[in-house]
C-alpha cells in the first residue's frame, strides 16, 4: 500500500468520463488499498480513482451516519438513483463542499437529499445501500468525479464567479499539478 499524489483541477483524467472496471483482480484490490490509504492521509470522507490519476469507475468513502449503510467502503462501477434536487439557492453554511482536487476551497452546492447506491465491492460482489443527507452528498460528489466533473463545475453563477477567480489566482486548470497527503501541508488544515 502507498499514498498516491492527488491530482488538481486541470489534470485531464479529472475531466474525462472514467472507464468501467472489467477485471476484479489483485491489481484492482491494490489500487483500492492505496485509495483508502490516500483518503486516510488526506483526512477525507471520499476519494475517486481519477483523483489519484486512474481513469476507472471506483470510489472509496468513510462517513459516520445514521443510515443503515456501511460507514467505510468502496463502490466499483457505481450507479446512483437520486431524489430531486431543490432549485433553491444553496445555503453557504449547510450546503458547502470541498474537494481534494480543488484543495483549500469550499463553495456551496445544492445536492439531492437521497441517493440509492448500487455497484460492486473490490471482489466483484454486489453492493447496494441508501444514503441520505450529508452521506448522500458524499456519494454524489464522488460519483461526479467518475463522470469527469468536480463539484466546482456545477456551482450556480454567484459561486462560479468566485471559483473562477480563485482558480485563476492559484494558476489551476493546467495538467501536472498534484499534492501528496501526509507529506505536503494539509490544504484543509485537519
Amino acid at each position: 500500500m502507498s499514498i498516491r499524489p492527488v491530482t488538481i483541477y486541470g489534470e485531464p483524467v479529472l475531466h474525462t468520463r472514467a472507464k468501467e472496471v472489467t477485471e476484479f483482480n489483485d491489481e484492482l484490490r491494490e489500487l483500492i488499498a492505496d485509495m483508502f490509504e490516500t483518503m486516510d492521509a488526506a483526512n477525507a470522507v471520499g476519494l475517486a480513482a481519477p483523483q489519484v490519476g486512474v481513469g476507472l469507475r471506483i470510489f472509496t468513502y468513510e462517513y459516520e451516519h445514521e443510515d443503515n449503510a456501511p460507514t467505510r467502503g468502496v463502490v466499483v462501477n457505481p450507479r446512483l438513483t437520486l431524489s430531486k434536487v431543490s432549485q433553491a439557492n444553496p445555503d453557504p453554511d449547510d450546503d458547502v463542499e470541498g474537494c481534494l482536487s480543488a484543495p483549500a476551497l469550499n463553495f456551496p452546492l445544492k445536492r439531492a437529499e437521497f441517493a440509492r447506491v448500487e455497484g460492486f465491492d473490490g471482489d466483484g460482489n454486489p453492493v447496494s445501500f441508501d444514503a441520505t443527507g450529508w452521506f448522500a452528498r458524499i456519494m454524489q460528489h464522488e460519483y461526479d468525479h467518475l463522470d469527469g466533473y468536480l463539484y466546482v463545475d456545477k456551482l450556480n453563477d454567484k459561486w462560479a464567479k468566485r471559483w473562477k477567480k480563485a482558480k485563476k489566482s492559484l494558476e489551476w486548470g493546467v495538467p501536472g499539478l498534484t499534492w501528496l497527503p501526509g507529506t505536503d501541508e494539509d490544504p484543509f488544515g485537519h
